[in-house]
């Protein structure tokens, strides 16, 4: 039986030292998982984290030593940042044991959430989903993964983002509330986990807008860096 239309290239990411890729499934995002990040988005410091998704065909893939770019979106005036740390896991499962959990992780990147702040606050105020705010074309750039298998599971190391060369966020993984393989046994309660997914583990505080022209600089100790530029609307 002939497909319809033509299949599509699955969205997938660079790995480092090898020339093969990442195919990518889903995109599952954690919000306000670091306590300055929660605070300044008007929460208390200590509220559970919660979940939402980005579709994988929102990843903007950026080879190591390569500058990416990201078009300004429509439809938003008030478009923000958001630098975290990547994780991609290659054996799914439902109910994953925390203490297992890594053994799930293929590896890591950085990562940029970028957000129609305007949009997603629209849908706040009006008890609307968030999709129009998060989950948009080009909303999920990307560094390359490095292998766990080289790195191991980085639990702390600094987290930062440079915008035209002035720093924006800085923080350290072992601010995060919830830690990596706390968020891999969460979601698992929730959904059966696959090969393919990938998880953006949260950011911390200093997120802001951006404009066309500005450049994204960002990196986390012992996993890699990420440059993004924005360039105007399509």
């Amino acid at each position: 039986m002939a497909h319809a239309i033509p299949l599509w290239t699955p969205p997938a990411l660079p790995i480092s030292g090898s020339g093969d890729t990442f195919p990518v499934r889903r995109i599952f995002c954690v919000g306000r998982n670091y306590a300055e990040h929660q605070k300044e988005m008007g929460g208390d410091g200590r509220e559970t984290p919660f979940f939402f998704l980005k579709t994988e065909f929102a990843l903007v893939p950026v080879p190591a030593n390569k500058s990416g770019e990201v078009h300004y979106p429509a439809k938003s005036s008030n478009y923000h940042y958001e630098t975290e740390l990547v994780v991609a896991l290659h054996k799914g499962g439902r109910r994953i044991d925390v203490k297992k959990a890594n053994d799930h992780i293929y590896g890591y990147a950085v990562g940029f959430d970028m957000t129609r702040r305007d949009l997603q606050q629209w849908g706040k105020d009006h008890g609307r989903p968030w999709d129009f705010g998060k989950n948009f074309d080009e909303s999920a750039p990307c560094g390359e993964l490095v292998p766990a298998k080289k790195i191991g599971h980085p639990s702390k190391g600094a987290l930062w983002l440079n915008v035209n060369g002035k720093q924006r966020q800085k923080a350290d993984l072992s601010d995060m509330i919830w830690s990596v393989p706390e968020q891999i046994a969460f979601l698992s309660e929730h959904y059966t986990l696959e090969p393919g997914d990938v998880i953006y583990s949260g950011t911390p505080a200093g997120v802001g807008p951006v404009k066309p022209g500005d450049e994204l600089h960002a990196g986390v100790d012992g996993v890699g860096e990420l440059k993004v530029k924005i360039v105007p609307a399509l």
